[in-house]
């Protein structure tokens, strides 16, 4: 244990000084456009996964109490003992019914939901074709898999057609992809992979946890926003971002592929089931989105805003209309310094750098609400401007 323990320092010493080291900021309010933290009031949180501004939301906490209420803290088991309640039945079908599949299973995560997806599906007589930019859940899960693997660089879908003529002689192929790239921003090109897949007799999966609820015409991810949602076979996704911020994952896709699911799937079978406020407020939460498009419409519209505002003061943002706005830097030092000096001004983003991003590749990696204001949105603007010109960023 001795040894082990001086390893450990060692390694975060050098975690340390390779300025790769994450510290936590305490927030000492409900997650918001505007937050606390242990020792600094009304920052502006431009680095959420609250897309939708529904992390705070006063029907979702009403709903959460309700599913307290009416159905209990918790199962204290998993689903197939005694933890399936009819709340757990009745989100999973709105989930197929929103994203137009034949069933749903839900996990306490999407990282359990990609965990155990492909060694459930494949065996060593397929393959498993990755996106390079993959998540790290969908990186994990397909080792746990004893399909073949292959990878192609991201969204180039010349090499996807060639991993796609390699592996002719496997019995089940499967391509695999985030539906968004996390840190650039873009959105894949499900219309070119389903092409291929239909060319090529490939099965498609899309982990849509960054587009769940506000990509696409009516919230429904980017098999929406590519017109292809008859045609991707399987899709995982979270309840964590957009819809509602808490936690909880599913999987939808055919009847078949999720009854074999409930039956061997690893993190499902041995995880207990998603507790009731968090399905009761779930429900409410694609119940809203399914009902108004405003939101989804603020959200777009603050987003053209923020990226139009960045382009204008000359900062080097990548291309897109995804409310994650990577702002390129390259240097890690100068990353993190504008990152620094934003705080000062109340603005909360985080610095990115290798090896979470390629080298050379540090960013600034913000995210728009549809909850912030114009004027929270003007005076991030005016802080960037004068931060950057500072730094001589621009």
């Amino acid at each position: 244990m001795n040894t082990l323990k001086n390893e450990l320092i060692e390694n975060i010493k050098k975690i340390k000084k390779d300025g790769l080291y994450k510290t936590e900021r305490i927030i000492t309010s409900p997650q918001n456009t505007k937050i606390n933290v242990s020792n600094q009031s009304d920052i502006l949180n431009f680095c959420a996964n609250n897309y939708l501004g529904l992390s705070n939301n006063k029907k979702l906490v009403h709903a959460a109490k309700k599913g307290i209420d009416k159905f209990g803290f918790g199962l204290s088991s998993v689903r197939f003992i005694c933890g399936t309640q009819t709340i757990h039945r009745e989100l999973e079908n709105l989930i197929s019914k929103f994203l137009d599949k034949e069933d749903t299973i839900l996990y306490t995560s999407c990282f359990d939901a990609n965990g155990g997806l492909f060694e459930t599906l494949l065996n060593k007589e397929d393959a498993i074709i990755s996106d390079q930019l993959n998540h790290a859940s969908i990186i994990d899960g397909v080792r746990l898999c004893k399909a073949q693997k292959f990878r192609y660089t991201n969204s180039n879908m010349n090499e996807l057609e060639d991993c796609l003529k390699k592996t002719k002689k496997y019995k089940h192929r499967l391509i695999t992809t985030d539906g968004v790239f996390s840190m650039d921003g873009y959105i894949a090109k499900l219309d070119e992979i389903v092409f291929l897949a239909e060319k090529y007799n490939a099965i498609v999966h899309v982990d849509d946890s960054h587009a769940t609820g506000f990509v696409g015409d009516k919230g429904k991810g980017t098999p929406e926003y590519h017109n292809v949602i008859e045609k991707v076979d399987i899709i995982t996704s979270t309840f964590g971002k957009a819809l509602g911020g808490a936690s909880g994952g599913f999987t939808t896709s055919s009847k078949e592929i999720i009854e074999i699911l409930r039956q061997k799937s690893r993190p499902y079978l041995f995880s207990n089931s998603l507790a009731p406020n968090i399905v009761y407020a779930s429900i409410e939460a694609i119940k809203m989105i399914e009902k108004s498009d405003a939101l989804r419409e603020k959200l777009n519209q603050n987003t053209q805003y923020f990226r139009n505002g960045l382009e204008k003061l000359g900062y080097n943002i990548k291309k897109g209309t995804h409310p994650i706005i990577p702002v390129m830097l390259g240097d890690a030092l100068l990353a993190k310094s504008l990152a620094e000096n934003l705080l000062e001004k109340n603005i909360y983003v985080v610095s990115f750098s290798f090896p979470v991003v390629p080298k050379e590749e540090a960013r600034i990696r913000l995210q728009i609400s549809a909850a912030h204001t114009k004027k929270q949105l003007d005076y991030a603007l005016q802080a960037f401007e004068k931060t950057g010109k500072k730094l001589k960023i621009i």
